[in-house]
């Protein structure tokens, strides 16, 4: 029979994990979990998934006689388990900062009633998404369709959930849930982005939206659409600085086809096509259409590309 160091092994492994301790927050904290718990929250997305949509995402065997009930009774319990999750969210800053926390309770209990209170407008939101998704799409048979089978759809049901943690100073929980879609569809949107309704993403595998983009009403993307930052600049220790405005704005009624690159804050004017394959790093008037020959600098290629509109 075969046999392991499984005593060395283990061994060894507390040693590397007591050394990432030291070397991330100079103090090693022996004891239970210090920080949110990935399938916990998995499960609390998978529940307010059926809390807002009770008939498509809830329970298989649910009538719509009950669909109030199972609402409230899935809600109740999907928030005191999201409540556990940011007093750990809540109990890790305060460790890394050093402090006791004292407070900790009372804020995460405003935290999650803030976000619970946000769920109507997130369903409306989502709703607007689902059928500009629906709109958008002439293979879609109906919005149900959509909401069950488009990757884009849920994603956007993950960021708008993320988003309002984000918004409530819950970045690691926002996190989370925003990679628990990125994970299932291939979609990768920052909960610090800020979208707003009507937003459609088509296929969708590849879409890249980094934390400081800013994406206004109607807007469609494509496969493969990134919308990243041009450079990263570094503070006087060499350090990266972090929460500077960095991605593009794109304003209301924007299509931006397959596979375009758009870096920088850079702002697309309302209503601009930028087509598939582009690499665009300067502002696009409102209107303008980018065909693929376009250079960096905005000069049209050989007459083949170039900005048009107004």
């Amino acid at each position: 029979m075969a046999t392991f160091d499984i005593a060395g092994i283990a061994q060894q492994l507390r040693a590397a994990r007591m050394a990432w301790r030291e070397a991330q927050s100079g103090v090693s904290t022996p004891g239970g979990r210090e920080f949110p718990s990935r399938d916990a929250v998995a499960g609390i997305v998978e529940a307010l998934k059926g809390v807002l949509f009770p008939m498509r995402l809830g329970p298989p065997d649910l009538r719509q006689e009950s669909e109030d009930y199972h609402v409230a009774h899935a809600l109740d319990g999907a928030l005191h388990a999201l409540l556990k999750q940011v007093v750990r969210e809540l109990k890790y800053v305060a460790a890394r900062r050093g402090d006791g926390g004292a407070a900790i309770d009372a804020e995460a209990l405003a935290a999650v009633r803030s976000f619970a209170a946000a769920l109507p407008a997130i369903r409306t939101l989502l709703d607007s998404d689902v059928l500009a998704a629906y709109q958008g799409d002439p293979a879609a048979r109906s919005v149900d369709e959509v909401l069950l089978c488009y990757p884009g759809v849920l994603a956007m049901i993950h960021y708008r959930l993320a988003h309002q943690l984000y918004l409530l100073a819950l970045p690691l929980l926002a996190r989370i849930v925003a990679e628990l879609a990125h994970g299932a569809t291939g979609i990768d949107i920052h909960p610090g982005a800020t979208i707003g309704s009507g937003f459609f993403i088509d296929h969708g595998t590849g879409v890249v939206i980094g934390e400081t983009a800013v994406i206004g009403e109607r807007v469609r993307l494509y496969q493969a659409v990134t919308l990243g930052a041009k450079r990263f600049p570094l503070d006087t220790d060499g350090s990266l600085q972090k929460g500077l405005p960095r991605h593009p704005v794109v304003e209301d009624d924007v299509v931006i086809y397959a596979g375009a690159t758009i870096l920088g804050r850079i702002t697309l004017g309302k209503g601009a096509v930028i087509g598939g394959n582009v690499w665009l790093t300067h502002d696009v008037p409102a209107g303008g259409r980018i065909a693929q020959a376009e250079s960096r600098s905005g000069t049209p290629d050989n007459g083949v590309g170039g900005v048009t509109g107004a």
